[in-house]
């Protein structure tokens, strides 16, 4: 089963869709992130979930 890292991202609520995509794309790009989930607050605010693979490497025995 593949292990994941986690991310919270908050994005507050005076940022708009554009910047918000913007955003969660570059870390997608440069990061190697992806949504896990997305939550709309009440207040008009975002709650992003973003994770990545974990790629253990195993050692090589002689």
């Amino acid at each position: 089963m593949p292990e994941y890292e986690f991310v919270d991202v908050h994005v507050p609520r005076g940022v708009s869709r554009t910047e918000a995509t913007r955003l969660l794309t570059d870390h997608a790009e440069y990061g190697h992130w992806e949504l896990d989930r997305l939550t709309l607050l009440r207040d008009g605010s975002r709650r992003v979930r973003l994770r990545r693979r974990i790629i253990r490497q195993v050692r090589a025995t002689w």
